[in-house]
Parts: C-alpha cells; structure tokens; sequence
C-alpha cells in the first residue's frame, strides 16, 4: 500500500509539512507531534461554513474526516490552551515589567534655575534642544509686569537627554544655571549621584587622564580638578549607578611608565539652607564660630559646598 501524505501547517498562511499516514489511513500523534512539538490535534476548514473542524483523535492515533478523507485538504495544527494562557501570563508580566521601567525611567518638570532676566522661552528651548527633544519649555514670568522671575521649566521626551542635563551646569545666554528636579506635592524624588571624589591623585594626572581612564566604564559628562592642586578631584558620570558601582574601589591609572593609584569615594554635597548656622551661612565663619568646618574639608563646586572625605 503507498504511503499517503497529508499537508500539515502550524497556523494558517505558514508553510506547510507533508506528513505520512499509516496503513490503516491513520496520523500518529507522535508523528505530528515530532514536527511541530506541543500539538496535541488537528483540525481543518469546512469548505462549506468556514467555520474550524475538529479531527478526530483516539488513542494516539488522528483519523481522517469522514467527509472525503484527507484529500488535497490543508491542516492546521492544536495547542492544548494551556499553553496559550502560559504565553498570555509571560506577555501580561512582560506588559508589567515594561510598565514599572517606564515608570521608574519616565521624565519630568525640571527647574533651570538662574536664567538671565533677557532669555525667552524660544532661547531656552533652542539651548536644550541641543540635548534631545523638548517637549515644553517655559520662562516664568510676573504677570503685572512681564518680567521674567529668573527660573523656568523643560521637559525632555528621553529619559536619557533629562540625565545628560541633569548631570551638568548650563551656560545659558552668559550666565551659569542649574537644572533641578523641583519639589512637589509628592515629595522630592531622590536623585541618585552621579559624581564621585577621586582621592589620591598626583599633580601630573590632568583630566583627559581621568577622563580616558573612567571613560571605560561609562559615559563621563565632566572632570573637575580644583586649583591649586589639592591631591583629589571629581567625575560626573551620565547613569549614576556607574557612578555608585565605582565608590569605595581603588583604581591604577597608567601614567607614562608607572600607575597613580587612586580612590574613588561618594561626594555627597552638603545641603545649604538659609539660616541654617555655620554650614548655611559662610559668612559666620568670619565671626570666628567653631562649628564652621575646616576649609581642607569642604570644596565649592557647582554652587554647593562638597565634603572631602577624611581619608584622603
């Protein structure tokens, strides 16, 4: 008896397999199951209805339609629903899981602090868009006189364009400005840093020195070393958690013929509040207050006061 083979597909509009039938007109499930693994059955088209049909499956074995037996007629294969909702749970988790990273990565309103009265909305947006996309960009301003109130506000479409700004000072229109994430009803959300204090440094290192040697585990945005030479300096990093991953390791920076071996600490800066004694108010340092810490402790950088850690 000829073998006969029946034409098999695993969804419709897929290339499809011929598959050889036993004696008794029969398709093996193992037989099915061997080209397209996890089909538990087949079923077919009604010329008539369109509708799916069902082939009949006994004790492993799939049986011909009673309708003209296999014929010329194309099949699809059945996966047990199982299966299916198994891959609708992975993609719901999925669909979650890329929810909470949009949440955790999703931009916001930050600040620009220190605009000159003379900047306009159309000049800010220009300066930023040089970062990424804006989506908004405003210069807040009295609305009795017009005058602007030396802030405003910007809203990247990246995530990763908001990091590059946050992580740098802006010379907007002459003059210095910071870029903040400004407080809300929400609170204040937690920025991790991305600077860190390089201790130990030699005075022949310079900063494209720092800058190729941490250029290796990511992106530096800036490289500060503080004049007179005072044996340390800081890198900004563009992700903060290279940043963090770095603190508390000491590195060999190859120099010509030799390695300088430095130590990369955290720099957290030191909050400056309005009356908020000797470390709020420098000015008390003049005044001969104690409290005032030593001047080898503390660096100004960036319009905030940096703690040196004592290690150096």
């Amino acid at each position: 008896m000829s073998i006969e083979y029946l034409q098999v597909a695993e969804d419709e509009g897929e290339e499809p397999i011929e598959l050889p039938t036993e004696d008794d007109g029969t398709l093996l499930l193992s037989t099915l199951s061997a080209q397209f693994p996890g089909s538990s059955g087949l079923k077919y088209r009604n010329p008539e209805s369109k509708s799916f049909r069902g082939v009949r499956l006994s004790e492993g074995r799939l049986h011909p339609p009673p309708d003209g037996g296999w014929g010329s007629q194309m099949f699809y294969c059945v996966f047990p629903k199982e299966n299916k909702r198994k891959s609708d749970d992975n993609l719901e988790n999925s669909t979650a899981k890329t929810k909470r990273m949009e949440t955790k990565l999703r931009c916001t309103d930050l600040i620009v602090l220190g605009l000159p009265w003379k900047t306009t909305e159309q000049n800010l947006r220009e300066y930023f868009e040089t970062f990424g996309e804006v989506l908004m960009a405003q210069v807040k301003k009295d609305p009795k006189t017009g005058q602007s109130k030396g802030f405003g506000f910007i809203r990247f479409a990246s995530y990763e364009s908001q990091m590059r700004v946050l992580a740098q000072r802006h010379m907007i229109d002459g003059r210095w400005c910071d870029v903040k994430v400004p407080n809300s009803k929400e609170g204040l959300i937690q920025q991790v840093p991305c600077k860190v204090f390089i201790g130990r440094c030699t005075e022949d290192l310079t900063a494209d020195d720092l800058r190729e040697y941490f250029g290796k585990f990511g992106e530096v945005t800036d490289v500060f070393i503080p004049k007179p030479f005072r044996a340390f300096s800081f890198v900004t990093f563009l992700d903060p958690e290279v940043a963090q991953s770095l603190c508390g390791e000491d590195h060999i920076i190859r120099k010509k013929n030799r390695g300088v071996s430095v130590h990369v600490s955290n720099a957290a800066p030191k909050s400056e509040t309005r009356g908020g004694g000797a470390y709020g108010n420098p000015r008390s340092a003049r005044w001969g207050r104690s409290s005032w810490p030593k001047p080898r402790r503390w660096i100004r950088w960036s319009g905030r006061l940096w703690h040196i850690p004592t290690t150096v």
